[in-house]
């Protein structure tokens, strides 16, 4: 199963620009014969959050019907980083579109990043549960950039809802970009699963982002990996076999004590 990350720069507050550069890298990827491609973090309205407040929709307008429309046209499957509003909240979140164009999934960013000057709290509401879909034969559980600190949140995907990917969406600046890599790493080789990251790029109100998507195999192999500083569609296939080999060699899933964690 082929699978892509697009590393894009956003204009904050362009919806029309960034659904532009979002059909752009979708077909690409579709011309590579890709059959899911996942965007980075708040991609419709650009990781601002005087702009997030001012742009956020339903998903019944705004950036989701035309993702949808593009899924159904390409034949593609499609996970991307966008606003969300429900009555009074906004959330940070990330939508799964089949190649059908119907939404499979949803997921809202749980561990908001409260240092200034982004202080997510103060726009975001957190969401409260994990989630996951299926593509055969691989089932990939979400994820939001500052999330990718707790990794409580990828056993839990991994075991209780029995992922064998994970998908991220993220807008992680560059001061950090080492933590990035070394935390992205670790989240494929402590749970043996492929990660697939995207990340935006450029600079947007003063943060300038890291780049750097990725996507690690199960043993914590970088198999693809994008710049820390243009725009980039990196692509792998996933195998099966892979993630079995690795599985079936050191088996710590049957070696966990769970009852010592509590």
């Amino acid at each position: 199963m082929k699978v892509a990350a697009a590393q894009i720069s956003c204009r904050p507050g362009d919806l029309a620009a960034n659904l532009e550069k979002i059909s752009l890298f979708a077909g690409q990827a579709h011309q590579a014969g890709a059959e899911l491609i996942v965007f980075p973090e708040m991609s419709d309205t650009g990781y601002s959050m005087a702009k997030i407040r001012q742009h956020a929709t339903s998903w019944s307008e705004g950036a989701v019907p035309r993702l949808r429309d593009l899924a159904r046209n390409l034949s593609l499957a499609i996970v991307c980083g966008v606003s969300e509003r429900d009555g009074e909240a906004i959330y940070n979140s990330q939508v799964v579109i089949d190649r059908t164009g119907q939404i499979i999934a949803k997921y809202r960013k749980t561990h908001l990043f409260a240092v200034p000057p982004m202080a997510e709290h103060l726009c975001f509401s957190p969401g409260d549960y994990l989630s996951d879909f299926s593509i055969a034969p691989f089932r990939f559980g979400l994820s939001i950039c500052y999330d990718l600190r707790f990794p409580e949140v990828y056993r839990t995907l991994a075991t209780a809802h029995q992922t064998t990917a994970f998908v991220i969406s993220s807008a992680w600046p560059f001061p950090r970009v080492e933590h990035f890599r070394t935390l992205a790493a670790a989240r494929a080789i402590e749970n043996q699963s492929y990660v697939i990251v995207a990340n935006q790029v450029g600079t947007e109100d003063g943060t300038t982002f890291c780049g750097s998507s990725a996507i690690i195999d199960p043993s914590g192999v970088v198999v693809a990996a994008a710049s820390h500083e243009r725009e980039e569609l990196v692509q792998v296939d996933l195998s099966e076999e892979v993630l079995k080999s690795v599985r079936d060699r050191m088996n710590v899933f049957k070696d966990r004590r769970p009852n010592l964690y509590q």
